[in-house]
């Protein structure tokens, strides 16, 4: 009798430990921990140069050659049309480079044109953005610029739903060196909600951030 009471102790105090852990697991994400980031950036630094992406707005500069130049709108295929151009790809180059390229094209009717590219209003490329998904007040795709932590990203999203299940979000970052996606675990409920400096961190261009509703 003694030997089965001892069982039946042993079978009870697994399964709790089970459900204990099963608990802990839901509470949050699976995957790499990423290095906390600062509030404030103590130096900040330029970011990766831009590249120019669908929609953007661009103003073209041709010195002395007003004319050649002016404001568009980057199409969705990607090209642009201006005075003398006719569907230049636009899409994957910086400004430089578009810069660059419109004035061999212009070589052909004026005497070594001066071209200045500048972004009135930046877009990017799909692996130049920060997507948030999932239980947030406005989902969005964001530009990434210079610094950008996770705490810029939930401001700009107007923060967790009411039902998310912030402490189990999850962060997909394309790694190019291996040209493999990798999942890191998110500690967005700690960030917003107790205001844990140590779940703050740094993001990169093309990175999503997947947020899960609570399972009740």
């Amino acid at each position: 009798m003694k030997i089965a009471s001892l069982r039946r102790g042993l079978i009870a105090g697994v399964s709790l430990a089970a459900v204990a852990l099963t608990g802990c697991a839901g509470g949050r994400s699976g995957g790499a921990e990423l290095p906390p980031a600062s509030f404030v950036s103590g130096q900040d630094g330029p970011g990766e140069e831009y590249v120019i992406g669908p929609l953007d707005e661009l103003t073209i500069f041709v010195w002395r050659n007003p004319e050649l130049g002016g404001r568009v709108q980057v199409r969705p295929d990607g090209r642009i049309t201006t005075p003398l151009i006719t569907d230049m790809p636009a899409v994957g180059k910086t400004p430089t480079m578009l810069a660059q390229d419109i004035r061999i094209q212009l070589s052909r009717y004026i005497n070594d044109p001066i071209v200045s590219v500048i972004v009135n209003q930046a877009t990017g490329t799909f692996s130049q953005q920060i997507r948030v998904i999932g239980a947030t007040e406005r989902p969005a795709s964001l530009p990434f610029r210079a610094n950008m932590t996770l705490l810029d990203a939930m401001i700009a999203v107007g923060g967790l739903g009411e039902y998310a299940a912030g402490n189990r979000a999850r962060l997909v970052r394309f790694n190019r060196a291996t040209g493999r996606q990798q999942e890191y675990s998110l500690r967005i409920n700690d960030l917003i909600r107790r205001g844990d400096t140590s779940a703050n961190v740094r993001l990169q261009p093309g990175d999503v951030i997947i947020i899960p509703e609570s399972s009740f």
